[in-house]
């Protein structure tokens, strides 16, 4: 049986960190399912847990008021799911509906906050990574954005 510590090595995230760094951060996990049509996240919510997605699709939406919920990126196994753990006010940002059964690892993120308190350099490491993962997700945006423009224009 694999452990949560096995688990997050398999990750893209935390692959290549030292076993040390691995056992000090699986404390902060476990594992979580979602079915098909349940919200791992709501917009506005505290941002309480971020995930791995190890298996199925989560689907993060934007709500329009007065035309329904606008899908802006459908994340796939090795994506985290939930990055506004990190940053205050500690709320999320999207919604992130379950578009296909998934299991993921939920990680506590007043523990993953404490544990990068904690050590100093661990949390500089998550930071950047984290950090280049926001701006990944900004950019897909932007464009998701000038193709909605785009469509409506014509």
């Amino acid at each position: 049986m694999r452990t949560i510590r096995d688990l997050l090595a398999e990750q893209p995230l935390f692959a290549d960190l030292p076993a040390a760094d691995l056992d000090f951060l699986a404390g902060c996990g476990r594992n979580v399912h979602f079915d098909v049509g349940q919200h791992v996240l709501h917009s506005g919510a505290a941002a309480d847990y971020f995930y791995l997605l190890r298996k199925g699709a989560v689907r993060l939406e934007i709500d329009q008021p007065g035309r329904g919920s606008l899908a802006a990126e459908t994340l796939r196994p090795g994506d985290i799911v939930g990055i506004s753990w990190l940053f205050p006010p500690y709320r999320y940002a999207f919604d992130g509906l379950a578009v296909e059964p998934c299991d993921l690892i939920a990680l506590d993120a007043n523990c993953m906050r404490t544990k990068c308190d904690e050590d100093p350099r661990l949390g500089y490491l998550l930071m950047k990574r984290f950090a280049a993962l926001l701006t990944t997700r900004l950019h897909h945006l932007q464009l998701r954005a000038l193709d909605l423009y785009a469509n409506d224009v014509r």
